[in-house]
């Protein structure tokens, strides 16, 4: 299932999630520019490794406990947000990010809804990190985070339509789809092959795990953000 759009309306300019597309685009070209070699180096700098993340903050969290050091560690929870491992990659992340993340901005407000989204980001990689710490394949790309856009449009959003492109075997069709029916498809499908990820043997090109967790830190932001509308009705 491919979105297209979707009928919840705009109620601020999203500004910050244009940003974020197009700072995903400039670094993917600049990663695209690089000789091999760089790249490699460029990915294993800015990319999230679950074995260099469990080892560091094993470290630092201890007698000798620095918070520069903390922060260095934990950079790549952010850096990895914003790379990418090809375009379709990329484009497949920045097209669910253009057709949900406006919403959420608009609901919680530019400065928070960057925020929510770095810390959405990096918690998703902290689920995959739990799933596979001893991993040393960095963790690229923006799903994670924008998983966590798909969980809060679930609880804000549930019942948007969203313009789905269905392919049926050789058959292209249009549909109509209940925001709540799509993201409730989606985060099954995400779970399900999570689940098939742990039985499996060899490496996965997926962390199916970050998108879990992003989804579910989504949820609990989407619940809190709703509390929070509900109360300000209220005065």
């Amino acid at each position: 299932m491919i979105p297209l759009r979707d009928t919840a309306p705009r109620n601020r300019f999203p500004i910050i999630n244009i940003g974020l597309i197009l700072l995903n685009v400039l670094v993917f070209l600049h990663q695209s520019a690089l000789p091999p070699e760089q790249l490699y180096r460029f990915i294993f700098k800015y990319g999230s490794i679950p074995a260099n993340l469990t080892l560091n903050l094993s470290g630092i969290l201890g007698p000798d406990f620095s918070f520069s050091a903390l922060l260095a560690a934990a950079l790549p929870l952010v850096t990895a947000n914003f790379l990418h491992g090809g375009w379709l990659h990329l484009i497949g992340n920045m097209l669910y990010l253009w057709i949900f993340g406006d919403n959420i901005e608009g609901k919680v407000g530019h400065l928070q809804y960057l925020l929510l989204y770095l810390f959405m980001g990096a918690s998703s990689q902290l689920f995959h990190l739990l799933s596979d710490p001893h991993s040393t394949v960095p963790l690229v790309g923006a799903s994670g985070a924008i998983a966590g856009v798909l969980g809060a449009y679930f609880i804000l959003y549930p019942r948007a339509r969203i313009l789905t492109l269905l392919p049926l075997g050789f058959f292209i069709t249009f549909v109509h789809l209940p925001a709540m029916l799509f993201l409730g498809f989606w985060f099954l499908l995400q779970l399900l092959n999570a689940s098939l990820q742990g039985a499996a043997i060899g490496v996965q090109s997926v962390a199916w795990w970050a998108h879990v967790g992003g989804f579910i830190v989504g949820l609990i932001i989407g619940i809190a953000a709703k509390k929070k509308t509900r109360a300000e009705y209220r005065y």
